[in-house]
Order: structure tokens, then sequence, then C-alpha cells
């Protein structure tokens, strides 16, 4: 398999964390790829009609795109305790979770691109915005942290530590862990799995 990688992308390292978790991150070949939102990558447009990574192609020639719909499948490709639960409370936790770490990520990456406007065009009613619902989210997990380290890892953890590892990598500035005492005991641990440490963020 063939992953279109970047490094900086936070998206890209919940799908690497994943397939670390699986135990399939040996299958996986790296191609580096550059995408941004102003200059789309036309080598990647036939590959990825989105033209965003990560994109994952198949041995057989079929790609799939969207880091959830990668970190599923990857999830099939061994026989271990399974990081989308098959059914149940599990379940629904496990992918709630995923949901308030992949939309945190997703509000930090738009963030940030607000962030690289030049000054005059930023919109401080969008910056606000977000800094706004970043916090509110950080809360939410702080309150569920203690229940968080009590489960087996499962995707909502994989996607709840990425999306803090990019806090760190990109908004260090912010202090998240103030005032978020359980949820920064929680991620402490989680960052000295293998799966994060192979996979830390480098600007380049």
């Amino acid at each position: 398999m063939k992953l279109y990688w970047s490094s900086r992308s936070p998206f890209v390292r919940k799908v690497m964390v994943a397939a670390h978790e699986c135990g399939v991150a040996g299958q996986i070949e790296c191609e580096r790829t550059l995408v941004m939102m102003t200059r789309p990558n036309r080598d990647l447009l036939p590959v990825n009609p989105l033209g965003k990574i990560p994109t994952l192609m198949l041995d057989d020639g079929s790609a799939l795109y969207d880091s959830t719909v990668i970190c599923e499948y990857l999830d099939s490709l061994h026989d271990g305790p399974r990081l989308f639960p098959a059914s149940g409370p599990a379940r629904w936790t496990a992918l709630r979770r995923h949901a308030l770490g992949n939309n945190l990520l997703d509000n930090l990456v738009l963030w940030r691109n607000e962030l690289q406007r030049p000054q005059p065009q930023q919109s401080p009613e969008t910056l606000a915005g977000f800094d706004l619902k970043v916090r509110n989210a950080l809360d939410a997990l702080d309150r569920e942290a203690d229940a968080l380290a009590a489960d087996p890892v499962n995707i909502g953890h994989v996607a709840i530590g990425c999306a803090l590892g990019y806090i760190d990598f990109r908004f260090a500035e912010t202090g998240w862990r103030k005032g978020h005492d359980r949820l920064a005991a929680w991620f402490q641990g989680f960052a000295q799995r293998p799966s994060m440490l192979d996979t830390r963020h480098v600007d380049k």
C-alpha cells in the first residue's frame, strides 16, 4: 500500500497512528505529498479528485480517501482488538469521541489557515469563533478524561490524541493544559505510546 503523506498533516498522522496500533504500518509506503488550499497538487488529483491527503493507494490500484475511511480499512487487516468496536455502547462511545477529536482537528486546521492569511484579510470574528470552539472542545474532553483513560484504546483515543498533538505542534502558545489537568494527564501517557512517538510531527 502507498500512502500520500506529509509529516505536517494531523489527519495523515491519525492514519499512521492507527496503522501502528493495528500492526500494519510496515505494509505502508509513505510518499511525501504537498497539498495547499490555494495550490492544488495536480499530481494527486487523478488519484483523489478532492486533492487531499491522506490518500491510500491499495495494491489493486484503487484508492481510499478520508482519514476515517482509511483507518477503518486498516482496522480490517488484523486480528487483534479493533479500533472500531463492532457494536453496542462501546461502538457509539468510540465514534462519538472520534467525532469530537476529528472535528476539533478540522477547526484547528481552519483556524491555522485563517491565521496564515495576510493580517488585513483576517476576520477577527472568525478567529474568535475558532478560539471559542477549540476551548469548548477541550473543556468537554477534560470532563471525559477519566473515562477515556479507563477504556481500551480505540479510534476515539487516536483522534483525540492527534488533535492534542496538533495543538502542541501549531498552537503551543495557547497553553491548553492550563485548566485541563485531567486531559493533560491522559495525554501525557497516551503520547508515550509507540504509535504516537513514531509519528511525531516534523515541520518540513
